[in-house]
């Protein structure tokens, strides 16, 4: 009886301690995940990230000044986005026509998702100051449109102040609000919680293992397509592409196409943040026609782009850039969408924890906070999430921008499409 015992006391310890271990591991790396970027800090590139909405906006609107000055027939303007809690939110555009025999445009956007704003002002600014000449105009026009959500750019939210997230809520046909996600459903309750927020709860400490389970049951592709794709029927949910078009969407559509209307092609850049490789600027477009796919092959030519051939790609509906596209479907269009990477979410535990620091973020703004305490550590997180505090990360961003752009704007200016 004591022998069978003891050897019954050994398996579980066998069986135990690598369980254990494995648990240990993650637990560790998942509370505490962090960065030490190390790339080269070029003070230049600094100038220009700006720490709120208003001192961003302010510079774009100072720059476009400049460029109205030195380019005649520069137009500067913006548009109010109405809310309930601000009067002083606006979508600002900076158009800068080519020559007249000009047949191309290149539209630069950035903030669909609010705090990205951060980022994808800032390489704005940097092309403003580095990409517009005589040369370059002589045969593209340039329209730069600066925070397309200002509220979320303001408030440090993803989404619009009516939860609605603009990258799924893009289409100027309805039935975009009528899409299914199946998948959604299925882990709605995993990242969806209810309740205030209590940041450093048991349940939030091992969110990881319940992460995993769904992993093991479901696999990683598609539990990150569920969650990612976009859906139209929880409005309190993360990824609500909402009911309607969202008013600036809408807002869009004319001024795009009228300032669209003279050229025959159209060749759209959207700068986001988050997703992939820490550092790292993915070239990441939704799935796209063949004769597309050629045009932007051979405009990026040398540069991978993430067409989806990993388990790491997911597709989504109501994109933006997309949108700027059916604005201009009688013209020859190449989108493409600028993902600069912070979080390593190509990687298991990058993914979970970006995943995480979402459902908090969500979650207290559904539920409310237990203290103030961790209202900031949730909103630390997500500000760090999207907009990364590092000079480091965000001067070899700038970095990783100038080598694309070198290349990817010659190309487009002296290239002809068919």
């Amino acid at each position: 009886m004591k022998k069978a015992l003891k050897i019954s006391v050994i398996i579980i310890g066998i069986i135990l301690v690598p369980v254990i271990g494995v648990i240990s591991y993650f637990y560790i790396a998942f509370n505490n995940y962090s960065f030490e970027d190390k790339y080269q800090v070029n003070e230049s590139n600094l100038a220009y990230f700006h720490d709120s909405y208003d001192e961003a906006r302010k510079e774009f609107r100072l720059k476009s000044e400049e460029l109205s000055l030195k380019y005649p027939g520069t137009r500067k303007f913006d548009i109010p986005v109405l809310s309930n809690k601000d009067t002083n939110l606006t979508i600002d555009f900076c158009f800068i026509p080519g020559s007249e025999s000009a047949d191309k445009i290149i539209i630069l956007s950035s903030g669909i998702h609010g705090l990205e704003g951060y980022t994808g002002s800032a390489v704005q600014l940097f092309f403003m100051d580095n990409y517009i000449s005589n040369e370059f105009l002589a045969k593209t026009s340039i329209l730069l449109i600066h925070g397309v959500n200002p509220y979320g750019f303001k408030y440090t939210r993803r989404v619009t102040e009516n939860n609605v997230d603009l990258n799924r809520n893009s289409d100027i046909d309805k039935k975009l609000y009528q899409l299914k996600n199946d998948g959604y459903p299925k882990v709605y309750d995993l990242i969806n919680p209810k309740g205030k927020v209590k940041a450093g709860s048991m349940a939030n400490r091992f969110f990881f293992i319940k992460a995993i389970k769904r992993i093991v049951k479901e696999s990683m592709p598609v539990l990150r397509q569920a969650v990612l794709q976009g859906q139209y029927e929880f409005s309190e949910g993360m990824y609500y592409g909402g009911n309607y078009s969202e008013p600036q969407i809408k807002d869009l559509v004319p001024i795009i196409d009228t300032i669209c209307d003279p050229y025959k092609t159209v060749f759209a850049i959207d700068l986001l943040t988050a997703w992939g490789e820490r550092g790292k600027l993915h070239l990441f477009p939704n799935p796209v026609e063949e004769p597309v796919r050629k045009r932007m092959e051979t405009i990026f030519e040398g540069f991978h782009i993430d067409w989806g051939g990993s388990d790491d790609f997911y597709t989504f509906s109501g994109d933006f850039a997309g949108y700027i596209g059916k604005i201009n479907n009688d013209k020859i269009f190449i989108p493409m969408l600028f993902e600069y990477g912070t979080m390593d979410s190509q990687t298991t535990i990058g993914s979970i924890k970006s995943l995480h620091v979402m459902v908090l973020e969500n979650q207290g703004e559904q539920y409310g906070y237990i203290s103030d305490k961790d209202f900031k550590k949730v909103k630390d997180d997500f500000m760090e999430m999207y907009y990364p505090s590092s000079d480091s990360w965000r001067s070899h961003i700038i970095d990783e921008t100038k080598i694309v752009l070198d290349k990817s704007l010659q190309r487009f200016s002296e290239l002809e499409f068919e």
